[in-house]
C-alpha cells in the first residue's frame, strides 16, 4: 500500500514561493513582445497557489479579501521588474526581495485566514507586516503607473484602479469581518480618490518617476495609516501627531528638493 503523503502549509508556502519566484526569472528572461502576457499568467498563477497554499483556512469573502495582496504584489514586481536595468546584478536582488516577501506574505495572510474563525496573538504583529507590505506593494504599482508618463487624467485612472483593491484588504483586514461592510466601501472609495487626485497633482510636478512614487506612497502612508486606527479603535492624538510628522517631513523634503526651475 502506498502511503499517503501530506504536505504542510509551510511546505506549501515554500513550494508556492519558489515556482512563482522561478517564474518570475523566465518572464524577465521572455521575449519582449510576450512579458505582459507572461506577467498575467504569473498573476493568475499567484492566485491559485496562494488559495492552494491558503485554502484551509479560507471561507466566503477571504477568497478575495485574503488573496489582494499576494496577487497585486506579484504584479507590482513583475512590471517593476520591467523597469531596472536587465543585468543579473538588478535581477538576483529583486528575485530575492520578491521570495522573501511572497513567503512572508504567506504567512501573514494564514494569520488572517485564521483569526478570522479564531482570536490569535500574532494579528496585531501580521497587520504590521500587512501594512508595510501593502505600502511596498503600493510603491512598486505607482512606479510603474508614473513610468509610462502617461496623460494626468489616465494616471488618476490608474492610481485609482491600483489602490482601490490595496486599501479594501488593508482596511478589511483590521476587523477581519465576515463580510465586506459598507463603512470599509466608503472610506476605501474616498481613500482610493484621495490617492488619485495626488497621483494627478503629481502628473504636473516636476519630479522624477521614484520620487513622485515615493510621495504617492507617503499619501497612502498616512491615509491608510489613520483609518487602519480608526477602524481599530485606536485613534489617538499622539498616534495622529507621530503619523502627520513623519508624513508632512517625507512630502517637505520632496518638496524642498524639487526643481522648479526650467
Amino acid at each position: 500500500m502506498f502511503k499517503k503523503i501530506t504536505i504542510t502549509k509551510r511546505q506549501k508556502f515554500v513550494a508556492s514561493t519558489l515556482i512563482l519566484s522561478t517564474g518570475l526569472l523566465i518572464v524577465q528572461l521572455a521575449n519582449i513582445s510576450w512579458r505582459y502576457q507572461a506577467i498575467a499568467i504569473l498573476v493568475l498563477l499567484t492566485y491559485f497557489l496562494s488559495g492552494w497554499s491558503l485554502r484551509e483556512g479560507l471561507s466566503g469573502i477571504e477568497w478575495l479579501t485574503v488573496l489582494i495582496l499576494p496577487v497585486l504584489f506579484t504584479a507590482g514586481i513583475g512590471l517593476f521588474y520591467f523597469l531596472i536595468p536587465a543585468r543579473w546584478l538588478t535581477r538576483l536582488p529583486v528575485i530575492a526581495l520578491y521570495g522573501l516577501g511572497f513567503y512572508a506574505l504567506m504567512l501573514t495572510e494564514n494569520i488572517f485566514s485564521v483569526a478570522a474563525i479564531r482570536t490569535i496573538q500574532l494579528l496585531r504583529s501580521a497587520q504590521t507586516v500587512g501594512f508595510l507590505l501593502t505600502l511596498m506593494t503600493s510603491f512598486f504599482l505607482f512606479d510603474t503607473v508614473l513610468s509610462y508618463r502617461f496623460g494626468p487624467w489616465l494616471n488618476f485612472f490608474l492610481v485609482f484602479l491600483a489602490s482601490f483593491p490595496l486599501v479594501l484588504q488593508g482596511l478589511w483586514y483590521i476587523n477581519l469581518e465576515e463580510k465586506i461592510s459598507k463603512k470599509i466601501w466608503l472610506y476605501t472609495t474616498v481613500l482610493s480618490l484621495v490617492l488619485a487626485e495626488f497621483g494627478l497633482a503629481f502628473s504636473f510636478w516636476p519630479v522624477n518617476v521614484a520620487v513622485g512614487s515615493l510621495a504617492l506612497t507617503t499619501v497612502a502612508y498616512l491615509t491608510l495609516g489613520l483609518t487602519q486606527h480608526k477602524l481599530g479603535e485606536r485613534l489617538f492624538p499622539k498616534t495622529i501627531r507621530e503619523y502627520l510628522i513623519s508624513g508632512i517631513l517625507v512630502l517637505l523634503i520632496i518638496f524642498l528638493t524639487t526643481r522648479w526651475g526650467g
